[in-house]
């Protein structure tokens, strides 16, 4: 691991912060911020989290929707598991359209709000890593419209690239309200933005 990347890490106040906290990820603070500013979620919502681990975002969204609400992560990876008897983690592929049945033999209800912070394994080669990320805000979307309820709202990280307007465009339809959010705790330097719809409008896949 490069030293350099070590010095600037050391540095980074959000990171330190997480560790302070008990948190696992410093992408904890992205969430809570854009939470504060929107109030997208609140207590009591059932919350799905797309890309989980290593569950930051989860202990993030169980902050807000308090002791009443429900948070389910899903990732590739297994998630350890949080304390918290309300927030529950499975193992599944976004890219595989089995995953909305594996979900909802959890429980059949809809969501309130639907997360996704998911990205892929990073090659170097800028266009490739766009286009990957792309497609994985996409296939969040897609099982989004099955599983969001009227009304909902739902956050997605995107790259910054050539296909990201076409992606928004995609994403704008479906919601009454539509945000690009770059938190504070997000990384000067970093290509990413969030998506924030507001009030989906309940188109579902045939």
């Amino acid at each position: 691991m490069p030293s350099e990347w070590l010095r600037q890490r050391k540095k980074d106040q959000y990171h330190r912060l997480a560790k302070a906290r008990g948190l696992r990820s410093r992408a904890s603070f992205k969430l809570l911020q854009i939470t504060r500013r929107y109030h997208f979620i609140r207590a009591g919502q059932r919350v799905l989290d797309f890309g989980a681990a290593p569950g930051g975002w989860l202990q993030a969204a169980r902050q807000t929707v308090g002791e009443k609400g429900f948070v389910l992560g899903v990732d590739k990876q297994a998630i350890a598991p949080l304390q918290y008897k309300n927030v529950m983690t499975m193992v599944g592929d976004i890219t595989q359209p089995e995953l909305v049945g594996e979900i909802t033999s959890r429980t059949s209800e809809r969501y309130d709000v639907i997360l996704s912070d998911l990205a892929p394994n990073v090659s170097g080669i800028w266009e490739v890593d766009h286009a990957r990320q792309i497609e994985l805000a996409r296939c969040a979307v897609r099982l989004g419209r099955q599983l969001l309820r009227p009304s909902g709202n739902m956050l997605v990280k995107v790259f910054q690239g050539s296909e990201t307007k076409e992606f928004e465009t995609e994403m704008r339809a479906l919601f009454r309200d539509f945000r690009i959010v770059k938190p504070p705790a997000s990384r000067p330097e970093s290509a990413e933005l969030y998506f924030l719809g507001l009030g989906f409008l309940g188109f579902s896949l045939e």
